[in-house]
């Protein structure tokens, strides 16, 4: 069984290599582990070799390779894990995540609760909130891109300028600019290759103002 700053500087060794095909250097090593001695690493590395997780490949200064991964995490790695578990359902709210709106073209609103999403509680410290997957690119120019989950803070009404869930003709939704004109409801898109929708107002109803982003990078 490795030890915790074994069982770490091994899955940090692994995980540099996979990255970018070269071992970490020391203060990396010695960053990740946290420790402060290049000699404290040497022995956490000959620990690995005598265990035959890792070996130094002959010719080349600090380089090393991984020849297995261990079966088992230490007890102290899954405390620690289970810490952090708590530690991120404890700052974190869940909000219902309702499905795909476009960010292009209008698509059919999707409004069946299915499945939860956690969010920090800074972004939804006062209100109802829901969740939604944008698909499209019509709002990139404002830093919304396909993939991307917005965070609705429900409204049913907005000002000019906002960045809405507009449902169209009750049955299309939309994330849009919203501006409103004497005859008219204007829904604006980030994007030039876009155009404008000009609606008369009895065919929008707001659904939500955009209160934050989520994006995931793969």
């Amino acid at each position: 069984m490795l030890t915790q700053k074994q069982y770490k500087l091994l899955m940090f060794i692994n995980k540099i290599i996979k990255e970018t095909g070269c071992s970490p250097s020391f203060e990396e090593m010695k960053e990740a582990v946290g420790l402060k001695s290049k000699s404290g690493i040497h022995a956490l590395i000959e620990a690995l070799i005598e265990r035959e997780f890792i070996r130094k490949l002959p010719h080349k200064a600090r380089a090393l390779e991984v020849i297995k991964m261990p079966k088992f995490k230490p007890k102290a790695i899954i405390e620690e894990e289970k810490k952090r578990e708590i530690a991120l359902q404890n700052s974190s709210a869940q909000i219902p995540l309702y499905g795909k709106i476009a960010a292009g073209t209008p698509i059919e609103a999707i409004a069946n609760e299915t499945e939860t999403i956690s969010v920090p509680f800074e972004m939804v410290s006062k209100g109802m909130y829901y969740a939604l997957t944008v698909e499209g690119d019509s709002m990139v120019e404002a830093g919304i891109l396909n993939g991307d989950t917005a965070i609705i803070k429900k409204a049913e009404s907005a000002n000019n300028g906002d960045i809405v869930v507009a449902l169209v003709d009750d049955c299309e939704a939309t994330l849009k600019i919203i501006r409103k004109e004497k005859s008219e409801v204007l829904l604006i898109p980030c994007n030039q290759a876009y155009e404008t929708r000009h609606l008369h107002p009895s065919r929008v109803k707001v659904q939500g103002i955009l209160s934050g982003l989520l994006r995931t990078y793969h």
